[in-house]
């Protein structure tokens, strides 16, 4: 299984199970961006820790592993957990959604992209992409992000609603990211 089956695997999941999500990280980046080598899938989810049992069966054993004790965990206090496809060595890092006023805001922005053989999958924005690798950069000061974002200005260019990832930079306090970002992008 390549990463394309893997992401139709766990958003034909996802969709079944009826649970919102959407597609972030690398894979989106390199959607509204440049490509680029990555063996993970991140995928932030709401997910009730009621519903933990029902996720994890929806990845059986063994062409799966999951936590199940590390999945309830994140679900009953926020974090993440992973789906490996040990055949592969692939990879999905399950985000748990939050309730914040950033989390909550990006779930709305999801939009509906074609992945190629017939699957469909709400991705983040592009804006929220560029939102949360900022807040990564921050966290671990990866050169990486700085270039992913760099990427998706380039490739998305006038698309982007600039004055959207302003206003949450500047709530997030990210300005000076955003800045040094702006300035990457103007002078590559």
């Amino acid at each position: 299984m390549g990463p394309s089956e893997l992401l139709a695997f766990v958003v034909r999941a996802l969709e079944r199970l009826g649970l919102r999500y959407l597609v972030t990280g690398s894979v989106a980046t390199i959607y509204y961006g440049e490509p680029r080598f990555t063996n993970d899938i991140d995928v932030v989810v709401v997910l009730p820790p009621a519903r933990v049992a029902e996720f994890c069966r929806a990845f059986p054993a063994p062409e799966f592993y999951v936590d199940d004790q590390g999945a309830r965990k994140a679900a009953e206090r926020g974090g993440e957990f992973n789906i490996i496809h040990p055949a592969s060595g692939l990879q999905v890092d399950v985000i748990i959604a939050q309730d914040t006023p950033f989390d909550r805001s990006r779930l709305a922005r999801a939009v509906r992209v074609e992945r190629g053989a017939g699957c469909e999958a709400f991705f983040a924005s592009a804006e929220d992409v560029v939102i949360k690798k900022m807040e990564y950069y921050r966290a671990g000061g990866s050169e990486k992000h700085l270039r992913d974002i760099t990427g998706v200005l380039r490739v998305s260019g006038d698309r982007i609603d600039r004055a959207y990832i302003e206003d949450w930079a500047s709530r997030l306090g990210l300005q000076g990211i955003w800045k040094a970002v702006m300035e990457r992008a103007a002078h590559p």
